[in-house]
């Protein structure tokens, strides 16, 4: 993609605060869904992010601490959609084929959260409970509402600089 093509700063920000928003609200309604069903009210799934810095302090910290867990959730979301975005612009297979890139990326994201992310943060255990089902159940909304929509989102970012660039519009559209 030529230097030229890419969207300006300030489109790329808010096409990657969408993608966050949007793949953090897809994320946060399967996760309180799955375990709503199991009879988890919904407060604890926001107590058991927050637990990533709380520890087990997090579940006596109510509505806080699930406001908290809420906020840090948007916080990664949109964390990932900025990763995507900046290696992107290096690897712009990532934006001509957002469906592959974007489901792959979602696995990634899945076992970097898995393996990585929460067994180093402060949950107590350092997580990973929920059985076969929810194992399963998570790679796959990682893929689907995780990691393919910043990818579908972003692509439609990175055209709004080849758009602007086509109209005679970007003359800085670095």
């Amino acid at each position: 993609m030529p230097r030229s093509a890419f969207p300006t700063a300030r489109t790329l920000l808010l096409y990657v605060l969408a993608a966050g928003l949007v793949a953090g609200t897809l994320d946060i309604a399967y996760a309180t869904s799955f375990w709503g069903l199991k009879g988890v009210p919904p407060q604890r799934i926001g107590q058991s992010i927050a637990a990533g810095v709380l520890g087990k302090d997090a579940f006596a910290g109510g509505n806080g601490a699930a406001a908290l867990g809420l906020f840090l959730h948007y916080v990664i979301a949109t964390g990932m959609a900025a990763a995507y975005a900046l290696v992107a612009r290096r690897w712009p297979a990532l934006i001509a084929h957002p469906v592959r890139y974007g489901l792959l990326y979602g696995l990634l994201l899945y076992a970097l959260m898995t393996y990585v992310v929460v067994p180093l943060s402060a949950v107590p255990g350092g997580g990973g409970g929920g059985g076969a089902l929810w194992i399963g159940c998570s790679i796959v909304a990682h893929a689907v509402l995780v990691g393919l929509p910043i990818a579908l989102i972003l692509r439609r970012g990175f055209g709004a600089g080849d758009r602007a660039h086509h109209s005679g519009y970007a003359a800085d559209a670095r």
